[in-house]
């Protein structure tokens, strides 16, 4: 059966930055059969052409943890809605983790969510299955079928691998696959029915708090297991300024980890819980100010490999509760690269090419994609960003199901303009 050809795209007179090839200049961009074909080339009359003048062209942009919900908790979300999202935040890949039900640990879990990624013809969707079967953390999980089944790596999402035996086998079993293991490092016994950053707000409030030392011992522990086994460790969730320089000591050590921080952990503090809005309410918490400056410094020194967004879309109806009983979560997808842009790249923080090697080529590495990049002979996922556009976040902007956001009427600047997967156009902002 012969497949129509797909058409020759030029994108004309943007500004591409690939951090794989250090390059930072204005060209124009060929795409053929899916490809990245050629640079600085002349229109054709055969081509459809897409101008990105005072745009920057980007690889496609990658987020390696994200819950799209489906299947069992789909008043949330579900797969075509939250691929949808990832589109229009500018995301060509992402990782989805497991946190379903049932989660993510069989053959036939792995290929349910691959066949409804295939059917929504949105991103490309990648999957994370469990470590442990039912998440449950006693037992591993059928690892080497997973594998098989086309998992890219192992977590138990939001709940940390507690068991330290459970979590040495996992890395060394994972080496013989060259997978990676994903933990959210956290101490359940130092947070338990906390609801916000431990601290002399969370006093003033009268909440119970979630202490970084929960975070930091945990941290602590996966280091020293990752640098015993050899094996390959990304830990997710990064907030707390001591886990920031324990990442950054095991590094000097030679120890094979790679870390993520959240946009909501570099751009809020636990001030926004002032106003008891269950939308500001995650986990990890929003921290001080001291623990933001030490993300930023953790992102700038490349202790920090990854930002990803942490989308963790709620219903409506399950954050109307009562702060206590609200579920933790911030829907992330669509304003990530806004959140980079504002609060990094803007102020100075970061450079465009420091910026998109964390939202590119950084998570491609740690998932062992073959993405990330704009080199001639790569896929051609492709984002091109409007850097200047101002926009303001408000529900109806939102294509995921749901908008548990904090930014709910904050301006915001920058956006994906138009995205593009395996030289397909799949998003343009109309």
């Amino acid at each position: 059966m012969n497949h129509p050809t797909k058409p020759r795209i030029l994108i004309q007179n943007g500004r591409v930055i690939d951090p794989v090839q250090k390059l930072d200049r204005v060209t124009n961009l060929l795409i053929e059969d899916g490809k990245i074909a050629a640079y600085d080339v002349a229109l054709n009359g055969q081509d459809v052409v897409l101008d990105a003048t005072d745009k920057i062209i980007s690889p496609g942009l990658i987020d390696l943890h994200v819950e799209l919900r489906e299947p069992g908790w789909e008043e949330d979300e579900t797969i075509a809605t939250g691929t949808a999202a990832a589109l229009a935040g500018g995301f060509t890949s992402i990782a989805c983790i497991p946190n379903t039900d049932p989660p993510i640990d069989t053959q036939a879990g792995v290929e349910f969510v691959q066949h409804q990624a295939e059917r929504a013809r949105n991103c490309n969707v990648h999957v994370l299955a469990c470590v442990s079967k039912h998440r449950k953390g006693e037992e591993l999980a059928e690892i080497g079928m997973l594998v098989e089944a086309g998992a890219i790596g192992f977590t138990d999402a939001e709940r940390p691998i507690h068991n330290p035996e459970l979590l040495r086998r996992a890395l060394e079993y994972c080496l013989m696959f060259d997978k990676p293991i994903l933990n959210h490092p956290e101490v359940l016994e130092l947070t338990h029915d906390g609801i916000m950053h431990d601290g002399l707000l969370s006093m003033i409030l009268g909440l119970k708090g979630l202490p970084t030392e929960a975070e930091d011992m945990m941290t602590a522990r996966d280091l020293r297991l990752a640098e015993a086994t050899g094996g390959r460790l990304h830990l997710m969730n990064i907030s707390s300024a001591e886990s920031v320089e324990l990442i950054r000591r095991a590094k000097t050590r030679g120890v094979i980890v790679t870390a993520e921080v959240s946009p909501h952990n570099f751009s809020l503090t636990d001030e926004s819980l002032r106003s008891f809005n269950s939308n500001c309410k995650v986990n990890p918490p929003l921290r001080d100010q001291r623990c933001i400056e030490a993300c930023v410094a953790g992102l700038q020194d490349g202790t920090l490999d990854v930002i990803a967004s942490s989308h963790a879309p709620r219903a409506s109806e399950k954050k109307m509760q009562e702060l206590d009983q609200a579920p933790f979560g911030i829907s992330a997808l669509e304003t990530a690269l806004a959140l980079v842009i504002s609060e990094l790249i803007e102020p100075g923080h970061l450079d465009w090419d420091s910026a998109l090697e964390k939202l590119t080529v950084n998570p491609a590495r740690v998932l062992g994609l073959a993405k990330g990049t704009l080199e001639i002979g790569a896929d051609a996922d492709v984002t091109i960003i409007d850097p200047h556009h101002q926009w303001t976040v408000t529900r109806s902007s939102f294509r995921s199901k749901s908008c548990n956001t904090p930014y709910l009427g904050r301006s915001l600047k920058g956006r994906a303009d138009t995205v593009l997967v395996g030289g397909e156009v799949r998003f343009q902002v109309s």
